[in-house]
């Protein structure tokens, strides 16, 4: 007999800023996060837009010498997990059994702003110059492990590194190991920080960024014929994960509960998915029959809808072919929320997770924005175009898919 795992705390900063609160306000009233970026010079660039967190170092969220031996990746997401851990009530200074409690936090690129730095000192003075600090401020576990020594969680810990994939392979890793014993509680989500000039140089040169400068709210457009790639953003998204009778033992609010997780593989490209979305649909089939429902029960999916073409088009028909097209299926709801806050690479997952949560809350479907003209190449579902929608969501499905043909889906349930 598997247990039960519920939501019990929820952290988030990204650029809209600090706050799981904020973040989800932004969603449901339709707001971009998008906008030029400040923080760096891009000259020279194509490409000078993202979701950028402004002035995150003046907001004063961590001390000033501890962050100086953290990567930025690093820095939001000990911001975002100490909103969480407030948030779920735990008193980490008094744990019952601190074995008991672990911590997987993933980073799809770990401290790359770190490594481009360090990569210029060396160049200009000299390897010796490098900081002593490079490598654990690079590393993609670093962020997991800092948590765990704030907080003196002792039981499992480690990094899920799978892409833009990242955060649900983590939740997902999470929940296993909390049903079947391994842990009582974890610390959950990713992070990601690669708004640097390396960062989005290389992307733009893998034609995966959209140059669409002058009107950066309108850059990210999933399922949309005029859309020109994704949009990069930055930000950390943290759940604490609980088994249900823990839970209940401390008089711990439950946001809803996690009832299904699905994996697969493309096999297929590095970077291109397949392109008939056939590991995507294996996915969400096996998290369907971990959670023991039929597609009947989906009311809500978060879809990776990054904004490419071919991404967008495979996911499509794999929903579609599961859980029917709009015809056939009037209930089944999709937004993709990567409109608004755009793609946090391995932190994506997690921040769409809290977007999910929101929606079962407070009966709130986010919508789509810059949603104008449908791709005709895309399967016919409901997008929720431009602004949300009240319905009710007792189950959300959420998709993230990343470089790699890595596949997990994850599915959420309104507790009761």
């Amino acid at each position: 007999m598997t247990r039960r795992v519920v939501i019990t705390g929820i952290g988030a900063i990204t650029p809209y800023g600090n706050g799981a609160d904020i973040l989800w306000d932004a969603l449901k009233s339709g707001k971009s996060a998008i906008s030029k970026v400040e923080r760096i010079s891009l000259e020279g660039q194509n490409v000078h837009i993202a979701g950028e967190i402004k002035n995150f170092e003046e907001m004063g969220l961590l001390d000033p010498k501890e962050a100086k031996r953290m990567d930025r990746y690093n820095q939001v997401a000990m911001v975002a997990a100490e909103e969480a851990i407030k948030d779920s009530g735990i008193d980490y200074e008094n744990l019952d059994d601190p074995y008991r409690y672990g911590v997987i936090v993933g980073s799809g690129v770990g401290g790359f702003e770190t490594f481009e730095i360090q990569h210029g000192v060396m160049n200009q003075k000299g390897p010796t110059k490098c900081s002593p600090f490079t490598i654990p401020l690079i590393i993609s576990d670093m962020a997991s492990g800092k948590i765990s020594i704030k907080y003196g969680f002792k039981g499992c810990n480690h990094a899920v590194v799978s892409a833009c994939a990242t955060s649900n392979h983590a939740i997902g890793n999470s929940f296993r190991a909390i049903q079947y014993g391994d842990a009582d509680v974890i610390i959950t989500g990713g992070a990601e920080a690669v708004i640097t000039r390396l960062g989005i140089g290389a992307f733009t040169s893998l034609r995966a960024l959209s140059k669409r400068n002058d009107e950066p709210t309108k850059a990210s457009r999933p399922f949309d014929i005029d859309r020109d790639g994704f949009v990069m953003s930055e930000g950390s998204g943290i759940l604490i994960l609980e088994e249900l009778e823990h839970a209940k033992a401390r008089g711990a609010k439950i946001y809803a509960e996690i009832v299904g997780y699905g994996q697969t593989a493309d096999a297929y490209d590095i970077v291109a998915p397949d392109p008939e979305g056939r590991g995507a649909q294996k996915a969400m089939e096996y998290a369907l029959q971990d959670a023991k429902i039929e597609t009947s029960d989906i009311d809500y999916i978060n879809a990776h809808g990054t904004s490419t073409g071919l991404g967008d088009v495979a996911e499509s028909h794999a929903i579609a072919r599961l859980f029917g097209d709009k015809e056939t299926n009037k209930k089944l709801k999709i937004s993709s929320t990567k409109s608004m806050h755009g793609h946090f690479l391995g932190a994506t997952g997690a921040i769409e997770a809290i977007a999910c949560l929101g929606a079962i809350r407070e009966s709130i479907i986010p919508p789509t924005i810059n949603l104008d003209n449908q791709d005709p190449k895309v399967a016919n579902l409901d997008y929720v175009p431009h602004k949300a929608i009240e319905a009710e969501v007792n189950y959300a499905l959420s998709n993230s898919f990343g470089f790699g043909g890595h596949n997990a889906s994850i599915i959420i349930k309104k507790y009761n």
